[in-house]
């Protein structure tokens, strides 16, 4: 009967971890903001090269920073090895995480590579609607935020403006559809257009934003001229640059 119970023992507490209550994981879903970097001709000699020199433009923001690699423009070439391709964006401390735009034979190799696969942005999609003379609209309402957005926070106003009334932290994420305003400092992430609307604009009280995008035009503060830095600002999109206006 001893020797019963000892043989019981392990399965007994191994049958108690099994019902323990509190499970050792959660998975949620999540929202976050990524760069993507379109690949039209990886087979450049000085395709790094560049890309390293852009990198340096801002060093601290692109460091480490998740990527989402855009095959789109390569859909009618053959595959090569992405394997060595994400190990030399590593080296330049990318972390490509995921792709999109890939055909059947560029999915497999990505799939191969470890990426995973990621939709096409919706930037991308209100652009190509645009193209046929199908503006996008918005409500006129808008989500107003009378509390400091702190680091680690993120803020979206879906299909309307964004009005933040007091401060953006360095760190916090502020993404609108439409306009963006804020009346106090403006720090962290700004991207207002997310809808892909280029008549989005952002405003500020002072201007101290590590990045600022417009319907997926971005520049990053090193970009940014230094007489407009704790400025109040409306940031526009001309063409393919954002234009910074004095208020």
């Amino acid at each position: 009967m001893s020797q019963t119970r000892t043989l019981m023992e392990p399965l007994l507490r191994s049958d108690s971890t099994i019902a323990d209550p509190s499970p050792p994981f959660q998975i949620r879903g999540s929202s976050f903001t990524l760069l993507t970097l379109k690949v039209t001709n990886p087979r450049s000699r000085t395709f790094f090269g560049q890309l390293a020199a852009t990198l340096s433009l801002a060093p601290g923001f692109y460091r480490f920073a998740p990527i989402v690699l855009d095959f789109g423009p390569l859909a009618r070439t053959a595959p090569f090895d992405l394997t060595a391709f994400c190990a030399e964006l590593r080296r330049l401390e990318l972390i490509p995480v995921g792709f999109q735009g890939a055909t059947a034979d560029w999915e497999a190799a990505a799939l191969a590579a470890g990426l995973s696969v990621f939709p096409a942005g919706r930037a991308t999609e209100a652009k190509a609607v645009r193209g046929r003379g199908a503006p996008l609209s918005r409500p006129g309402t808008a989500r107003v935020i009378a509390e400091p957005v702190r680091s680690g926070q993120q803020v979206y106003a879906r299909e309307s403006d964004l009005i933040v009334t007091a401060q953006v932290s360095r760190g916090a994420e502020l993404l609108a559809d439409g306009h963006i305003h804020v009346y106090g400092p403006l720090r962290g992430r700004a991207l207002a257009g997310m809808g892909g609307d280029p008549t989005a604009r952002i405003f500020c009280g002072a201007l101290d934003a590590d990045l600022v995008s417009i319907a997926g035009t971005y520049l990053v503060s090193e970009q940014m001229e230094s007489s407009l830095i704790g400025k109040p600002v409306q940031i526009r999109l001309a063409g393919d640059r954002l234009v910074f206006e004095r208020l």
